[in-house]
């Protein structure tokens, strides 16, 4: 298995490669100027507009300043070796430095107001990591502004400053990135949510600049000879249009390439015998790029036309609710935990129990805090439902029941009053690769059934019956998908069966044992909202409204649907991430689950329940985080 990963690695690292060198046979040249020489001279410059002035920002070995024209407004000691401007409005701009000296980062606002032009927000000892480069990340769909602190030895921190326009009380790291060794550059885009870091003289690659998002990276350009990359690259900077412009050391000069990689234009420098510093100012269908070195030798400007392309906009802003509990990570990491479920305690809400199942050990019991209680080692689990009053060991008794992948059977557990579960045995199944699983209680027969699928699509229908000692099962209908469901839930009340086909659709079926088999598509993947695949999906009701839950994984957020004809979107979000509480978002979620009963404290009109598939903060195995019911009212209302 080892041999067959690595050929596969290597296989498609080759592909990589190839497709890289094939995409930059060809340079495509712009129309450029000759560099022009500043009689400035600084380790890094920035140039830039406010409220329609022109300001520079300038460095040296002991100290930054901000000029406009011929006056210096502000000075500050330091030796500040790396610096990124990020845009706020029309007046105001966030200034970030590091200052190689004593490894401390600043933190500037630059405002038009004379009064006001350098305004220190934040100084702050960085102790993680050596800084080698820093680079801003606006996400308007998230709203959140980050900074990237780049290691130049395998890491890099994200630093979270604002969200949803408010300013943290102090920066937080959200996210840890493993990055190569020699990292020594980075910039991110905004529109796609890349970010770009270099490695040294030896690649450019592509990570994710969400937090939340997928950790894999893909490779930009290579140095020769299978890719264009000839010396080490110190600085990246973006273009509107999306390319990206990679400044080399020594000799000096600038690639410019498409966001896959391809080689558009080269500009040389010869003025300079070494290059450290690249910045970018537009001005109408022009940048103008100005180019430092840290010998201090004077800055030099090129200017490269800008072709007309249709503006690239933003992600619109995504609806955020924050999680205010998370349980305890599961003891081992990569993809083990799938789906949770509620029991309620009848007396005392917040003595209520969340349970979660271990693919790859049993089922793991928490309580109200979070803290783990109770795990069953009963085997490969996948999903989990709860329902309520089934006589077992001649004592009344809640029942779970789960997909267990070991054998293909159901794995029954017995829920005493006071929260503890006990193996109550199995049921048996046709199944070759079991999977989803819902239970249902008929209002109307009183009767006990589990939904339970495979991979191929059959979707089997067991009655759970109760002697008043042990629980047994009977196969009473089979259903059918086209593809791989996972998810499903049912409305007890209405006796109706949802079911997700992950790649495609939301089912429903009617759910009474004698029903027909036939079913229908009430909801399809269309690739924007309700992407692919379509995981975890609960019903919950509220003031004679009930609404269908459903966790769109292929873009880590969730949807809100009336749970009737026609089946109307209500609302469309994402759970971020809670820094006064130190609570990452959730993300990659498998399985969800929603009450509107109270879980007590803090959970009084009830509680989404979803898997986190990517724990950070700190990074460590999956988790389930909570989110209360009302704060989803408030977007719903």
């Amino acid at each position: 298995m080892l041999l067959t990963k690595k050929v596969l690695i290597r296989s498609t690292v080759s592909l990589a490669l190839a497709a890289l060198v094939s995409g930059c046979q060809l340079e495509q040249s712009r129309s450029t100027i000759a560099p022009q020489q500043l009689t400035v001279s600084a380790s890094h410059y920035y140039q830039f507009q406010l409220a329609g002035q022109q300001y520079q920002v300038l460095t040296n070995e002991s100290q930054l300043q901000l000029v406009t024209g011929t006056t210096q407004l502000a000075a500050v000691g330091g030796n500040f070796g790396r610096l990124t401007l990020q845009p706020l409005d029309e007046d105001t701009a966030l200034l970030a430095a590091m200052d190689a000296n004593n490894n401390s980062l600043y933190l500037w606002q630059v405002s038009s107001k004379a009064s006001e032009s350098l305004q220190l927000i934040r100084q702050q000892l960085i102790s993680s990591r050596v800084v080698d480069d820093l680079c801003f990340y606006q996400s308007s769909e998230n709203q959140q502004l980050s900074l990237f602190l780049l290691g130049g030895r395998g890491g890099a921190d994200q630093l979270l400053l604002q969200q949803q326009q408010q300013w943290l009380a102090e920066p937080l790291v959200i996210r840890e990135l493993n990055v190569p060794y020699d990292s020594t550059a980075c910039v991110t885009d905004p529109v796609t949510g890349a970010l770009y870091i270099a490695e040294a003289d030896r690649a450019i690659w592509r990570y994710q600049a969400e937090p939340e998002a997928d950790e894999g990276r893909s490779l930009v350009q290579v140095n020769t000879p299978f890719g264009k990359l000839q010396g080490e690259v110190k600085a990246l900077q973006l273009l509107p249009d999306g390319s990206l412009l990679a400044l080399e050391e020594q000799p000096a000069r600038i690639l410019q390439l498409s966001g896959s990689g391809d080689l558009l234009t080269t500009l040389r420098v010869p003025a300079l015998p070494e290059a450290s510093g690249l910045s970018v100012n537009l001005q109408a269908n022009k940048a103008a790029l100005f180019v430092s070195s840290e010998d201090a030798s004077p800055v030099q400007q090129l200017s490269l036309s800008l072709p007309v392309a249709a503006a690239r906009s933003s992600r619109a802003p995504l609806v955020q609710v924050m999680p205010t509990l998370q349980t305890e990570a599961a003891s081992q990491r990569g993809d083990v935990m799938d789906d949770p479920a509620v029991w309620h305690h009848p007396a005392k809400p917040e003595l209520s129990l969340i349970l979660g199942t271990d693919k790859r050990a049993g089922l793991d019991v928490y309580n109200m805090q979070g803290k783990r209680v109770q795990r069953l080692t009963v085997g490969r689990l996948n999903n989990v439902d709860v329902r309520y009053d089934l006589a077992w060991q001649g004592q009344p008794h809640d029942i779970a029941v789960a997909s267990l992948r070991d054998d293909n059977t159901l794995q029954l557990f017995a829920i005493d009053k006071q929260g503890k579960l006990h193996n109550a045995g199995k049921v048996a199944t046709s199944m070759s690769e079991i999977y989803g699983l819902c239970q249902y209680h008929s209002d109307s027969s009183g009767a006990h059934y589990v939904f339970v699928n495979d991979k191929a699509g059959l979707i089997e229908q067991y009655r759970i019956d109760s002697d008043g000692m042990n629980w047994q099962g009977v196969l009473v209908r089979s259903l059918q998908v086209p593809s791989q469901p996972e998810g499903c839930v049912t409305d007890d009340k209405r006796g109706i069966l949802f079911v997700g086909e992950e790649d495609q659709a939301i089912w429903r079926f009617a759910a009474a044992a004698d029903a027909p088999t036939t079913g229908e598509v009430i909801l399809r993947v269309e690739g924007e909202r309700l992407v692919d695949d379509i995981e975890g999906i609960a019903l919950a009701e509220h003031n004679g409204n009930s609404y269908l839950l459903v966790s769109s994984q292929g873009n880590d957020s969730y949807l809100i649907y009336d749970a009737a004809p026609p089946y109307t979107e209500r609302l469309h979000f994402r759970i971020g991430t809670n820094p006064q509480l130190g609570i990452d978002g959730a993300s990659e979620t498998d399985g969800l689950e929603v009450t509107t009963r109270s879980l007590g404290p803090g959970f009084e009109q009830g509680a989404l329940v979803v898997q986190d598939g990517r724990n950070r903060m700190p990074e460590q195995g999956q988790n389930l985080k909570l989110v209360p019911w009302h704060a989803l009212l408030q977007q719903l209302k």
